[in-house]
């Protein structure tokens, strides 16, 4: 068993993480709890619950202590969050994020994972993205994530190994649902309006489900240091257009909702990113291959829609992280 210290624990992602490590390890997440803990209890005395913000440095140091792996997925997520103060993205996507590397090492961390984002890449026409790319962010959000990389890496060591790994756009189930992002924001349309719309629709996206973003951050715990360290992975499965990715979407839906017809709108975006990120490098050094498609997550989606799991699926703030935020007025 090993202890694991997790920010952002509570989260979309995190939540999902969580169940999965706490089957056979000591769980210590430490969260602002902006969106609740409901959604953890269920695990009982499996989890040590911490509420706090990365940005005080001070509790987040006493608060690590007797730890050996740092899981850092906290943050203010998703490309729009320049409709918040710029001096919150700031505050905690970057100028927390030093601080907490170097109150880690000092005490006693042996690994640090930090969760970027394939979106650090922005748009690109090249085919296959590798981690070597260059970073064209286009907003706070990439920009932030991508200047955190390097300060990781400036404090590594013999005794401190850190890896950084870029997750594609998330999707599938979670206690925490998030119903911001592109695979999850269609399948509700479709199962709850009728209908989906799609803004842009030729841009290229990168899909992950969270069973395998799930199964990436596991491997980068028990994996040998010697493999990961000083490492940028890219981890996403299909990289598919929106356009695709909706055909899917009403196809999957269809089939879960006999006699459902769903219609397809499109609407002008000023969203340009696009990019086709290559994972081939945490299949050749890892031997990991994500095994989870669309097609599974939205029928999970389906599943919960239809067990009354995500009730209010339109109207509820905490399916939206960066309304969510703006209604706590979070500073």
């Amino acid at each position: 068993m090993k202890n694991i210290f997790i920010t952002g624990g509570a989260g979309y992602a995190g939540s999902r993480l969580v169940e999965h490590l706490t089957q056979t390890n000591n769980v210590t997440v430490y969260d602002t709890f902006y969106f609740g803990k409901d959604h953890l209890e269920h695990l009982g005395n499996k989890v040590k619950l911490i509420q706090g913000d990365i940005r005080d440095t001070q509790f987040l140091t006493s608060s690590c202590e007797g730890h050996e792996i740092f899981i850092h997925l906290a943050c203010i997520s998703n490309d729009s969050s320049f409709m918040l103060n710029e001096k919150l993205s700031k505050s905690v996507n970057l100028d927390a994020f030093e601080p907490m590397v170097v109150a880690a090492k000092s005490c006693g961390i042996k690994r640090f994972i930090y969760a970027s984002t394939s979106s650090v890449y922005g748009i690109s026409d090249a085919k296959n993205i590798r981690e070597d790319h260059p970073l064209v962010p286009l907003t706070l959000y990439n920009k932030f994530k991508g200047m955190c990389e390097p300060l990781l890496f400036k404090h590594t060591d013999e005794n401190f190994t850190g890896v950084v790994f870029r997750p594609a756009t998330v999707c599938g189930y979670s206690k925490r649902q998030r119903l911001d992002v592109s695979v999850n924001i269609l399948t509700n349309f479709a199962v709850n309006k009728d209908k989906i719309v799609i803004f842009g629709g030729d841009q290229l996206r990168p899909n992950l489900h969270i069973i395998d973003y799930v199964r990436a951050v596991d491997l980068l715990i028990n994996v040998k240091k010697e493999l990961i360290k000083n490492e940028i992975f890219n981890v996403g499965y299909q990289n598919l257009s929106i356009n695709e990715i909706a055909q899917i979407v009403k196809k999957v839906v269809e089939k879960e909702f006999d006699g459902k017809k769903i219609k397809i709108e499109k609407q002008d975006s000023d969203d340009k990113r696009s990019y086709h990120i290559n994972s081939d490098k945490i299949k050749q050094k890892l031997n990991f291959e994500p095994k989870h498609t669309i097609e599974e997550a939205v029928v999970e989606l389906c599943e919960a829609f239809k067990n009354n799991k995500l009730p209010n699926s339109f109207d509820d703030d905490n399916y939206f992280n960066v309304k969510k935020m703006i209604k706590l007025n979070v500073s």
